[in-house]
């Protein structure tokens, strides 16, 4: 009976909610309204953007594509420069990482090379001196020391005041001089390493690869920069 009589209780209304029915709520549905009005316009204001800009890219005009042409520019510069390098797709690699102009000019592709021998050269003494403990590698350290000095002193030469042409002739000369030092001195590391009898020379055979490469590319660089000039009309000073 319990069950029955709750089960009776649905459905009945309760008489004070008849005396008080609650008021309709208009406001609600004219804010729904200008929801989704804002929704359907902001819509509208997206597509037409959306629209222009397809439109704008499919009638680019020649002139506007100018970025990407100064991007084969520069590569076609880095190409040339590198060509007369021993590694040429070591030299375009590194220093097409590095380069962040549109239009370098032979020079500052130089520049670069040196940055790229320097840091590398960095590197390799750095992991020298963490196992300095064995004495073959002692003279390393100090032959990787010279060759990273010569590399700077190269850079240091092209720093000039703002108008001034940072190679002339006889700077040239000086900075082959001073980067076909830091080549020797890395192959003298290595002759050092082998008369000893040393069990790293493989090792560091390996590890100084890339310091080899950059260092040969920066001296082929400078030792031909005169036909490079040549080749994009340019004078040296």
């Amino acid at each position: 009976m319990e069950s029955i009589n709750h089960l009776k209780g649905y459905g009945k209304v309760n008489p004070e909610t008849l005396a008080n029915p609650e008021p309709p709520k208009p406001q609600k549905r004219i804010s729904s309204a200008v929801a989704i009005s804002a929704v359907i316009c902001l819509t509208l204001v997206i597509t037409l953007a959306i629209a222009a800009l397809i439109h704008e890219s499919t009638t680019e005009s020649p002139d506007e594509s100018q970025p990407q042409s100064l991007s084969n520019s520069a590569e076609s510069t880095i190409k040339t420069v590198c060509n007369v390098t021993r590694y040429p797709d070591s030299c375009f690699r590194s220093i097409s990482t590095l380069n962040r102009s549109p239009n370098p000019d032979p020079e500052a592709i130089f520049k670069l090379s040196l940055e790229i021998s320097a840091a590398e050269l960095s590197r390799l003494l750095a992991l020298f001196k963490t196992v300095n403990s064995d004495p073959a590698t002692q003279d390393c350290v100090s032959q990787l020391e010279e060759a990273i000095s010569r590399v700077n002193d190269s850079a240091s030469a092209m720093r000039v005041d703002p108008g001034e042409k940072a190679l002339t002739g006889d700077k040239v000369k000086d900075i082959q001089t001073w980067i076909s030092s830091a080549v020797t001195d890395q192959e003298t590391c290595l002759d050092g390493l082998e008369e000893m009898g040393s069990t790293a020379v493989e090792a560091v055979k390996s590890e100084m690869n890339k310091s080899k490469e950059y260092s040969s590319n920066s001296l082929a660089i400078v030792a031909n920069f005169k036909g490079i000039l040549d080749k994009f009309n340019i004078p040296l000073h």
